[in-house]
């Protein structure tokens, strides 16, 4: 692995939107597969802490204070396949807030060549209805990652976590080894650490797999520790009609 530098830091709060931190999701579908949603993520105090330390280590005091930047997330996610439009805010140093506007769900983080079975999202849409699925295990992960760039794969690898490392760790294995090195507050943050998805689909709900739904909404509890190691593969499905 690299040495951890500044160009690296400038990719930190990109990565936390993903690795160490809560977040809520709130969003609609559409039936031509467009969808908006609206997000709120935070960082938790110990791996703040953890943040700002590498970042003196790595000589950038400009993160002492402002760990996540609306403005550099928002410049790093304008890019991302599938995404038409966004915009994002700072609610404090360590929380964002805003609004993204995603094309087609189907191409939202889609990795070029990829078999189909490796689909990050798949969506169909037919007369009798729609269904929705989204896939995430040891070979989508990685591939998804690829998308991202190099420093941001170190910095994962940094954290030990196996979505990038390519090890074959249990999630007790991978806390495990987060406590020996950053000790047992971080672990505890990174299983205390939920994602909250709640999505309005363009049709009563007939079957969900992974979450539960109230009329046409869907709502999922994704444990972060689970996207970390994905050692069993996180599949989360809906069908509406």
């Amino acid at each position: 692995m690299r040495k951890i530098g500044k160009n690296c830091l400038g990719c930190i709060p990109l990565l936390l939107l993903w690795v160490s931190c809560s977040a809520q999701v709130q969003g609609s579908l559409h039936l031509d597969g467009s969808a908006d949603l609206s997000l709120q993520a935070s960082l938790q105090p110990r791996t703040a802490a953890l943040i700002r330390s590498l970042s003196r280590l790595a000589g950038d005091s400009s993160r002492s204070e402002q760990i996540l930047d609306a403005s550099t997330i928002g410049k790093s996610l304008a890019s991302a396949p599938g995404i038409k439009s966004l915009v994002l805010r700072n609610q404090n140093p360590t929380t964002i807030e805003g609004t993204i506007s995603i094309l087609k769900v189907d191409a939202f983080l889609a990795v070029p060549g990829s078999p189909g079975n490796h689909n990050f999202i798949s969506y169909e849409q037919t007369h009798a209805g729609g269904r929705l699925r989204i896939a995430l295990d040891r070979s989508s992960g990685p591939r998804i990652l690829t998308l991202f760039s190099p420093e941001v794969r170190d910095y994962l690898s940094v954290l030990m976590a196996p979505v990038a490392t390519g090890e074959s760790l249990s999630q007790k294995e991978y806390l495990a080894l987060v406590q020996s090195v950053y000790g047992k507050a971080l672990a505890d943050e990174i299983t205390a650490a939920r994602i909250q998805v709640t999505i309005d689909f363009p049709g009563s709900i007939s079957t969900i797999h992974g979450g539960r739904a109230s009329a046409n909404r869907a709502e999922f509890t994704i444990p972060l520790g689970d996207m970390l190691v994905l050692e069993r593969p996180l599949i989360y499905e809906v069908f509406w009609k």
